[in-house]
């Protein structure tokens, strides 16, 4: 018996009288509020308007629901239409199963559809959602707590998870918490795209690729410690092929991109004549301030030597 570990709750809904309140949907729903809010903030700062971020979640949110769902349920098709199973059951997004690749994927094409309603360059908006994505995964991996599910191998570490349920095939006992491993990484993540976007000022969506590639690096070696049911190809998970094909994909968009459009957009929401929010950070990078200055100075002289002009012009016709 570990002497320190981390328990697992005893279940994972509360009723309000006859309203079951699931905590892997809680989880859930708080992510996506993170994600606009922050989200939100990135926007405005690079010059968009506040609610912009929110009105194209409103696509992007149902359609990454629906697409991580239909991921979960074809990787692990099993679960839900081999003998004995009930395919109802794939519906049942509460008890857990959204595969993060079919979310960002359809996520996606839903944001894309409302960044076009909107007139809204589709990277621009990625970039600035991209950390707050990371952030609401770390907070979505909670509810994988909650349902005591996707936990890694057996461990006497003092961290070890303690696995007390023994449904669905689920062995009591002390287990890698996974689920603690990948919140804590995309923690690091959301970090590091913040980092990155202020110090080299990526732009035409290669923090949203940055943020997909080193995702990718922790899921592989995450997604390896797991002890659940999975499809494998030549020794490894499927989802350990996924992570390496889309981490491959991102690497090479950030490099074919920083060739072709290099630089950062410099209007993002049409109609908006304010620009980009300049921080404090940007500021002692690029100096912006100081041109600003130099340019009201240039401004200011102008200005002052055109009524000086029209002065002299005045002075004549007075005395005339």
């Amino acid at each position: 018996m570990n002497l320190a570990y981390i328990p697992s709750p005893s279940h994972g809904v509360q009723y309000l009288g006859p309203i079951p309140l699931r905590a892997y949907a809680f989880c859930i729903i708080i992510g996506v509020f993170v994600a606009v809010w922050f989200g939100n903030r990135r926007w405005i700062a690079r010059g968009g308007q506040s609610g912009t971020v929110a009105d194209i979640a409103v696509w992007a949110v149902p359609f990454g629901l629906v697409g991580g769902r239909l991921y979960h349920v074809i990787t692990d098709y099993e679960l839900y239409f081999s003998e004995g199973r009930d395919w109802v059951d794939a519906f049942k997004v509460w008890e857990g199963g959204l595969g993060i690749w079919g979310a960002i994927a359809l996520g996606a094409l839903g944001a894309w559809i409302g960044a076009r309603r909107r007139g809204i360059p589709m990277p621009a908006y990625a970039d600035a959602v991209a950390p707050g994505i990371a952030f609401a995964q770390a907070i979505g991996r909670w509810g994988n707590w909650f349902n005591q599910e996707l936990y890694g191998r057996e461990t006497h570490l003092p961290w070890a998870l303690h696995i007390t349920s023994s449904e669905g095939g689920r062995v009591p006992g002390y287990y890698h918490p996974t689920f603690l491993y990948e919140s804590l990484w995309c923690v690091g993540v959301g970090l590091l795209v913040i980092w990155a976007d202020r110090r080299f000022k990526l732009g035409h969506g290669r923090a949203f690729a940055l943020y997909v590639a080193a995702y990718c690096v922790g899921r592989g070696w995450i997604e390896y410690m797991r002890v659940d049911d999975a499809h494998h190809i030549l020794g490894l998970r499927l989802n350990d092929w996924t992570a390496l094909l889309v981490f491959l994909l991102a690497v090479a968009y950030i490099v074919v991109s920083s060739k072709k459009r290099p630089g950062r957009e410099a209007v993002v929401e049409p109609g908006v004549s304010d620009g980009p929010v300049k921080d404090t950070e940007a500021v002692e990078d690029t100096g912006a301030v100081k041109d600003t200055e130099a340019v009201k100075d240039t401004e200011t002289d102008a200005d002052g030597d055109a009524d000086a002009e029209g002065e002299e012009k005045a002075a004549p016709a007075e005395k005339s």
